[in-house]
């Protein structure tokens, strides 16, 4: 069975009924975008600051660092599988929540790509922060820092040394950027 054109997938009813072909797919205020798998440096970054993440968040009881595959409901038209993203969810009730029942992300991490890039610093970047999204991380390999947008922010925080991050609910760490690119 062949995938439909990009073009006629349009709600998440469409997109929910593709066939898993092993891309990943989402919905961005009624635009179907595929993103092939990542290269290799791209997960070993991911791995990193999930790492960092799960280790500060490891405490909390209603926290979880988790990462895509993943739908991530941002509104009626707009599902996204963040790299990486943190939420909060009642411990009772994560052994069965439905991906359409997950909470807004407190944080979600983005990792450039070049097929990426100018969707992860421009629309997602707004659907995300429009949707509540506390702080959005874009990552950056090739220039060895992290944009760092937050609700408010008109313009990003370029971070190259410490990444100071507060949470609500009172989640907080520091991510050595310098270190996260070390040895790639």
């Amino acid at each position: 069975m062949g995938m439909p054109a990009p073009n006629t997938i349009t709600t998440i009813e469409d997109l929910l009924a593709l066939p898993e072909d092993g891309s990943r797919h989402e919905l961005l205020d009624g635009e179907h975008v595929v993103t092939p798998a990542p290269a290799f440096i791209h997960q070993r970054v991911h791995a990193r600051i999930w790492k960092h993440l799960a280790n500060v968040l490891s405490d909390g009881e209603d926290i979880d660092a988790l990462s895509s595959p993943a739908d991530i409901y941002l509104g009626a038209r707009t599902v996204v599988q963040p790299d990486l993203f943190v939420v909060t969810i009642d411990a009772q009730r994560r052994s069965n929540v439905p991906w359409r029942d997950v909470p807004i992300p407190l944080l979600a991490v983005e990792i450039l790509s070049p097929t990426t890039a100018a969707r992860d610093r421009g629309k997602k970047r707004r659907l995300y922060l429009q949707a509540g999204v506390e702080e959005y991380w874009v990552v950056d390999i090739d220039a060895r820092l992290i944009e760092r947008w937050r609700t408010e922010d008109e313009r990003p925080e370029i971070v190259d040394g410490e990444l100071r991050w507060a949470l609500s609910g009172g989640s907080s760490g520091m991510l050595d950027v310098t270190k996260l690119f070390e040895r790639l």
